[in-house]
């Protein structure tokens, strides 16, 4: 079946613009591998600016590589890659982007599907060179430490040219001397290597020198009708539970002239823009931005909103831009709840917002909560139900629930507590869809039995990255079970953790 795999690729590939295609002879060969399907990995910007960056760059041929490009991957089938359906496993260099902590099944699932040694200690001469980075994999590597042969500890940007000349000569290397070299560069953590000394983060001072936005136009993937463009990296809030906020400290944004210099090349082929940022409504010249794309005759997309501060000027670009749903993230359904968690929303900053979607006439209205928060009490999961009910009798249309246990993430605030018991956060959901079941809300559920893997995950430690190796099927289920033939507890890494306990992470410097 892999003629199928192959055209399948080829499919793609001739859909597409924007792709580079070159031979591999004389060329430092580097895949880029995404571990989830297609429509998910080219919906990345991570996976858009590292591809043009790394072709753009002498001596360098840069392809892609997905756990499925069709959203089903076949136990057993070679991955190729996208360019020259060549297997990825031929790749001098294998570097995976891995933004969240339940794709690392398919990291090890692509590894062992392409022939390559899932743990790093059995690669050898002839064997890729095995990178990572992203925001799940960066924060936490103890879960990789074991498969990764060097992992890019925050941005890549301040480092990436020195990191591409220490494998410029990796073929020819000996594999020792040239993790030697990848753990001079800062940033990179080579677990192999590692005695304990601190690693500091990277983060990029001016975004305006690495301008990231969308370089292939990708029609099948989840965002294909619009150009990707990051605005601003971090978040100015800081919610106690938030990775994203935490990890990508400080709070920056690109210039307008450089977004609306982006915006200007991507109407070759794009009519709409999709602004990229932790809040799209932090931005401090919104206003003006969306304006500006408006005038160029673009249309305007977001990826989030925050509920305050939200600018109607922008709500009303959306709205003429042709947005059906309109989305926002109390996040908890008490003020007592949002201000422990630090969120800066009140219940009337909700029905404002709520309100002015209902004006602009969207269809859809999606709010996205968490439960099983720290503190959390009975009450406040009936506080979601009664600020649901006061959104129903303001928005007459479609309105969606989208409900996300808490899962406590390395380098937030709540890092050390502890995840809400399965038994709880059943009970808590049981009780909100009782209280919300004669309604017209549609009610969407994260399972809880996933959620509690991701915690495990989130703040593992070489224990998790063991039990991981063992694995020969890429299934969640499989591990809580391989750490307990291991005479391990999962349950410990879903706990409290003590305020002088050591945490696995805590070598990594922000």
């Amino acid at each position: 079946m892999q003629w199928r795999r192959v055209e399948a690729a080829r499919e793609l590939l001739a859909g597409e613009r924007g792709a580079i295609v070159r031979d591999w002879g004389g060329q430092l060969p580097i895949v880029l591998a995404y571990p989830h399907s297609y429509a998910v990995g080219m919906s990345s910007l991570a996976m858009h600016a590292l591809y043009g960056w790394l072709n753009a760059r002498p001596g360098i041929v840069c392809e892609r590589a997905f756990a499925s490009l069709d959203g089903r991957p076949s136990p057993g089938e070679p991955v190729f890659t996208l360019e020259s359906q060549r297997p990825m496993g031929d790749a001098a260099v294998i570097a995976f982007s891995v933004s969240f902590e339940m794709d690392y099944f398919h990291v090890l699932d692509m590894l062992r599907r392409s022939g390559v040694p899932v743990a790093a200690a059995e690669r050898g001469p002839g064997d890729p060179l095995v990178l990572m980075g992203g925001p799940a994999v960066s924060a936490n590597p103890l879960p990789l430490a074991l498969v990764a042969d060097a992992i890019v500890l925050g941005e890549v940007e301040p480092i990436l040219d020195d990191l591409l000349r220490r494998l410029e000569g990796v073929w020819d290397a000996e594999r020792e001397a040239t993790l030697s070299s990848l753990a001079q560069v800062p940033g990179v953590y080579v677990p192999t290597l590692h005695q304990g000394q601190a690693v500091e983060r990277q983060w990029l001072s001016d975004l305006d020198a690495y301008p990231v936005g969308s370089t292939i136009v990708a029609p099948r993937s989840a965002f294909g009708d619009m150009q990707l463009i990051e605005i601003s990296r971090g978040c100015v809030w800081g919610c106690k539970f938030c990775l994203a906020g935490c990890w990508y400290r400080p709070w920056r944004e690109r210039s307008v002239e450089v977004i609306l210099r982006q915006a200007r090349e991507g109407m070759v082929y794009w009519n709409k823009v999709g602004l990229v940022a932790s809040a799209v409504s932090d931005y401090t010249r919104i206003d003006e931005l969306t304006a500006a794309l408006r005038a160029l005759g673009l249309k305007v997309s977001v990826s989030s909103l925050r509920v305050r501060p939200l600018s109607e000027k922008l709500v009303q670009a959306l709205a003429e831009s042709g947005a059906r749903t309109f989305t926002l993230a109390p996040e908890a359904g008490s003020d007592r709840l949002r201000q422990k968690i630090q969120k800066g929303v009140r219940h009337e900053d909700v029905i404002r917002a709520v309100a002015l979607a209902g004006r602009y006439r969207f269809e859809s209205l999606k709010l996205y909560f968490m439960w099983g928060l720290p503190g959390e009490r009975d009450e406040d999961i009936e506080a979601i139900a009664d600020l649901v009910n006061a959104v129903l009798e303001l928005f007459p249309r479609q309105v969606v629930v989208n409900l996300t246990p808490f899962v406590p993430k390395a380098h937030t605030p709540f890092q050390r507590e502890a995840m809400a018991s399965t038994e709880v956060l059943e009970d808590r959901l049981d009780r909100l869809r009782r209280r919300l079941r004669r309604t017209r809300t549609q009610l969407r559920a994260e399972a809880v039995e996933e959620a509690r893997i991701q915690a495990l995950l989130a703040r593992g430690d070489h224990h998790v990255s063991q039990a991981l190796l063992t694995l020969q099927k890429p299934s969640p289920r499989l591990l809580e079970p391989a750490l307990r033939r291991m005479g391990i507890d999962p349950a410990v890494y879903r706990g409290a953790r003590g305020a002088d306990e050591r945490l696995p992470w805590e070598f990594i410097r922000l």
